[in-house]
């Protein structure tokens, strides 16, 4: 019963960060019309958000080290929910998205310690849905949290959906000092360890997957109010219903792929990239028929299923050195969000449509099976090599 309640605690973390992270999507011609930029130059405030966690998570996981696991998530989520309720209360663009920077600083590393007091919970070979069920948080959002954020933003002011996550932010922060049992810091815990991560290969190849193999779902999602409703010709109305497709397709990947992944995590993930790139150029080929936008936005969050495959790679592959491993999957993660959320923007403001996002996905994708697939022949060919000096 105490495991269940602490999962629900980190799960209900997860579920503020994911509905703050994508809330601004459905909100963002709401926000370009209060500020008076474009649409795609509003994106900048994704890309920034997404940068605040590619900056924190590697930053505060290593100056971190010697924190207890509680004490930090403690921390980490009260900066999310401060940070939430200032964006909510901004007064110009520019102070907007440096919020949103600052509010991006504790995200990665809050899934990322979160996950591994998760997974240490459970047995070995059932890691993976350990971190599926945290992971919880975050796709019950997209299907929840962000819809009715986003009918809210639309019927009142998109400030409100930022109250909105600031206050599940400060909900958190209870539900852990409550539930999280006080924890002593790891024997020999040590920046230097931590740092010493980012000395194996295979740990820089599993966030390179992570990094460009996910921005194909932020290309898409980034702009898919304005697909819906340009490309598509659906009334506005229906922006929150397409959000929530996307929501049951990342909860129905969430489950089925930490259930995989217990049993194949490089099947798992392969198959998924594969899965996407063929996905996505569909999507871009039907974007203009309503039937098949949501036929394809609801497979495009299926593609979630290869994250928690993802995430207990790097534990894998990280030793010793896990919690920053752990945090950086999620810069991998957000690098993937900027990423997608720049070409897209790209693309859009070239003249080649909101539906043309789904080919930037689809060669996104391509680029993160490539790479994935160099990383499993080297790993492949390392125990090869060390058999054969000794």
């Amino acid at each position: 019963m105490m495991v269940l309640l602490i999962e629900i605690a980190l799960a209900a973390g997860g579920f503020g960060i994911g509905t703050g992270e994508f809330v601004i999507m459905g909100l963002l011609p709401d926000v370009a019309t209060t500020y008076g930029v474009s649409v795609p130059d509003a994106g900048t405030v994704i890309t920034a958000y997404a940068l605040g966690v590619v900056v924190g998570a590697p930053i505060i996981a290593v100056l971190a080290a010697k924190l207890p696991r509680k004490t930090l998530l403690l921390a980490l989520m009260g900066v999310f929910a401060l940070g939430n309720i200032l964006s909510a209360l901004a007064p110009g663009f520019w102070s907007f998205t440096a919020l949103r920077f600052i509010t991006g600083l504790p995200h990665g590393a809050y899934f990322g310690v979160a996950a591994l007091v998760a997974a240490s919970m459970v047995p070995p070979h059932r890691r993976a849905r350990a971190v599926g069920r945290v992971m919880l948080g975050l796709t019950i959002a997209t299907l929840i949290g962000t819809p009715i954020a986003t009918f809210i933003g639309q019927q009142m002011s998109w400030r409100s959906a930022f109250f909105m996550v600031g206050a599940i932010g400060a909900l958190t922060v209870l539900l852990i000092a409550l539930y999280l049992p006080k924890d002593k810091v790891a024997e020999g815990a040590s920046i230097r360890r931590e740092l010493g991560a980012f000395a194996r290969l295979q740990v820089w190849l599993t966030l390179a997957v992570a990094a460009v193999g996910f921005g194909g779902m932020f290309s898409i999602f980034s702009y898919i109010a304005k697909t819906t409703t340009d490309t598509a010709g659906m009334p506005a109305s229906m922006v929150a219903i397409v959000l929530a497709l996307f929501g049951i397709g990342m909860n129905v990947g969430n489950v089925v792929g930490s259930r995989m992944a217990d049993y194949s995590l490089k099947g798992t993930i392969g198959c998924m990239l594969a899965f996407n790139v063929v996905l996505m150029a569909i999507f871009s080929l039907t974007a203009a028929d309503p039937v098949m936008l949501c036929i394809c936005v609801f497979l495009t969050g299926c593609g979630f299923a290869a994250c928690p495959a993802v995430q207990t790679r790097l534990m894998d592959v990280a030793a010793d050195a896990q919690t920053l491993a752990a945090a950086s999957n999620h810069s991998a993660f957000n690098i993937a969000n900027a990423l997608g959320a720049w070409l897209g923007g790209l693309v859009i403001a070239n003249g080649y449509g909101y539906g043309a996002t789904g080919y930037v996905g689809s060669a996104l994708s391509l680029l993160g099976l490539v790479v994935f697939l160099i990383s499993i022949a080297l790993e492949r060919k390392a125990p090869a090599t060390a058999q054969a000096n000794a």
